[in-house]
């Protein structure tokens, strides 16, 4: 299976940028499973059901999220409604939503999982001992397994990915932006990248205006980040799995700059 992922999304611009390009991304890299981090598609914080069904039929089959998807007061019912849209699940219980889901594609049946870390993040349930239980859950029948890692701290991401070596396709990191060069495949056959970078403006402060994320940081004030407008960079990762077997066999980064 060859698995085409793509990074936070941030906003209008990448908006833009994904819908109009994901068909033709799909096509370029044979893609047969498309997953998108979508928390910060509605102008930087947080999903609307618009935006979800607009990555849906530009050809996105699953959308992750992290700890920005509870800024829109409806998230709730879209979490509810669209199992496809998944919130980290190592939230306590009684949360929207899940961060499990499970896609029955020719090639076999693929796991998607959300989590989120706990350094410097709010204080959830263990990410490690949830996929545990998450697993234990699935049972045997799962051939592929896809885990998008919401995390801020590069120990934290790269701790989970050789915890789960040899039992993830993949571990991708999200959340931070900025794409790490440090794809691989670990010993046991689970590619990793520490993150896996952005869809939104380039000359940006993590796809924000850099004059008012200087301003945060000079006066120390709370004040609310701006998504810069512009032609937006896509970021992502290229999986594909070995047949019948989680293993990786090769991993490539993307980056295509957008038109629009």
């Amino acid at each position: 299976m060859r698995i085409l992922i793509l990074g936070d999304i941030i906003g209008k611009p990448g908006m833009r940028a994904v819908v109009s390009a994901l068909k033709g991304l799909i096509r370029r890299y044979r893609a047969d499973l498309v997953i998108v981090n979508g928390e910060n598609s509605n102008d930087g914080y947080g999903i609307t059901a618009d935006l979800a069904d607009q990555l849906f039929r530009a050809g996105a089959q699953v959308i992750t999220t992290g700890n920005h998807v509870w800024h829109d007061d409806k998230v709730g019912e879209l979490l509810d409604s669209r199992p496809e849209v998944l919130r980290p699940d190592n939230y306590p219980a009684g949360v929207p939503g899940s961060g499990v889901f499970v896609i029955d594609r020719k090639q076999g049946k693929t796991a998607v999982i959300n989590l989120q870390g706990r350094d410097r993040m709010p204080s959830i349930d263990c990410p490690f001992r949830r996929f545990r239980e998450i697993m234990k859950r699935l049972g045997s029948s799962i051939d592929q397994v896809v885990v998008d890692f919401h995390a801020e701290s590069t120990a934290e991401k790269e701790a989970l990915a050789h915890y789960l070596d040899g039992e993830a396709t993949v571990v991708f990191g999200t959340h931070t932006h900025v794409q790490t060069a440090d794809d691989r495949i670990l010993p046991k056959g689970t590619a990793y990248i520490t993150d896996i970078g952005a869809c939104a403006v380039e000359q940006s402060v993590i796809g924000f205006k850099p004059d008012i994320s200087t301003r945060r940081v000079l006066t120390q004030l709370p004040l609310r980040n701006e998504v810069a407008d512009g032609a937006a960079v896509i970021h992502g990762l290229l999986v594909e799995s070995g047949a019948g077997s989680r293993r990786a066999v090769s991993v490539e980064r993307i980056r295509f700059t957008s038109l629009v």
